[in-house]
C-alpha cells in the first residue's frame, strides 16, 4: 500500500530503522524488527546506505522483508546525489520488482571523499524522476530549523514548495527538540502553500556525543533545558536513555496536542527506547 493512500483518523505514527553494518550479517536487524513490529507502527522506513550504491540489496530487502514477514508497510530510502540515472533506474526496478511502493527521495549527505555524479544535483530532481518511471509514492525530507546549506529560511521554503510540486505527497522531518520550530516551520508552509502532510522527525537522545555529531550534521539546535539534561546525565548510561526517553514522550505528547500529521521516530535500531515511547504514547495517539 502507498503510505498516501492510508486512511486513518489520528496521528501516523512510524519508525526508521538502518540497515547493519557491512561487516555484520543483515539477519541482526531481525531481531530488532521482532521487536519493533509490537509497536504496531503504520510503516517503516529503511535508510540507505552510505554513497548511495546501487550494488545495496540489503535496503531492498529489508523494506521488502518488512512487508512480507511482518505485515507492515515500508519506506525506502533512496539518496540520489552518488547515482547516475542508469543506477536510479535499476534500483526503481529491483524496489517495484519487491513489491515496495513508498520512497524517501533524498539528496543524501556529501562526503568529502567523493566527488558527485552530477545527474541528480537536488532530491527534487530524483523525484521528477520518480514520477516519470511511475508507480511510487514519493516522500521527502524537510528541516523546521532550515538545511545548512540554505541561505535563507525563505530560500528553503521556496525550495520545499518546488519538490512538493515535483510530485512529492508527503514531508518527513529532520529531528528536532524545541516543538516551537516545528510550529513555525508549519506556519511558513501554510503561508507558502505546502499542503502536504508532514510528520515530525523525533530523535529520542540516549549518548551526548552522538546527538552533538548529529545535531552538527543537520542544524538542529539544542535548548537550555535539553543540554541541561545532557550535561547533568553525561557519565550516566541509564539516566541519560531515561531522561530522553522523558524528553520525547513530552515532545510527542504536546505535538500530538496540536493536530501534528504524524510522528517518525528515528529508532537508532534501539527497540527498547521505541517500545518505552510507544507504550506512553500510544492513547494519545489513538484518541
Amino acid at each position: 500500500m502507498k503510505i498516501n493512500e492510508l486512511k486513518k483518523d489520528t496521528a501516523i505514527f512510524s519508525l526508521e530503522i538502518f540497515p547493519p553494518k557491512k561487516t555484520s550479517s543483515i539477519e541482526t536487524i531481525y531481531a530488532t524488527l521482532d521487536e519493533l513490529s509490537d509497536v504496531h507502527p503504520d510503516f517503516i522506513s529503511v535508510t540507505f546506505g552510505a554513497g548511495g550504491s546501487v550494488n545495496n540489496s540489503t535496503t531492498v530487502q529489508i523494506a521488502s522483508d518488512i512487508k512480507t514477514k511482518y505485515g507492515i508497510e515500508s519506506v525506502a530510502h533512496l539518496p540520489c546525489i552518488y547515482l547516475t540515472k542508469s543506477d536510479a533506474a535499476k534500483i526503481l526496478e529491483d524496489l517495484k520488482a519487491n513489491g515496495i511502493e513508498n520512497i524517501l527521495a533524498l539528496r543524501g549527505d556529501l562526503n568529502p571523499d567523493m566527488p558527485p555524479v552530477n545527474e541528480f544535483e537536488y532530491a527534487s530532481d530524483l523525484v521528477k524522476f520518480i514520477n516519470v518511471y511511475g508507480g511510487f509514492n514519493v516522500i521527502g525530507a524537510c528541516y523546521p530549523e532550515t538545511h545548512l546549506e540554505a541561505s535563507s529560511p525563505a530560500e528553503d521554503i521556496k525550495h520545499l514548495k518546488y519538490k512538493v510540486d515535483c510530485g512529492c505527497n508527503e514531508l518527513i522531518s529532520q529531528l528536532f527538540f524545541d516543538n516551537n520550530y516545528f510550529y513555525s516551520f508549519l506556519e511558513k508552509c501554510d503561508i507558502a502553500g505546502i499542503n502536504v502532510p508532514v510528520e515530525a522527525g523525533i530523535m529520542p537522545v540516549t549518548n551526548k556525543r552522538q546527538i552533538e555529531r548529529m545535531t552538527k550534521m543537520c542544524g538542529a539546535s539544542l535548548p537550555e533545558k535539553f543540554k541541561k539534561i545532557l550535561d547533568r546525565y553525561e557519565f550516566n548510561d541509564d539516566a541519560l536513555r531515561d531522561a530522553g526517553i522523558a524528553y520525547a514522550i513530552d515532545q510527542i505528547t504536546d505535538l500530538i496536542a496540536n493536530g501534528v500529521d504524524g510522528i517518525h521516530l528515528y529508532t537508532m535500531n534501539n527497540p527498547y527506547v521505541a517500545k518505552r515511547i510507544y507504550e506512553a504514547v500510544k492513547n494519545i495517539i489513538k484518541a
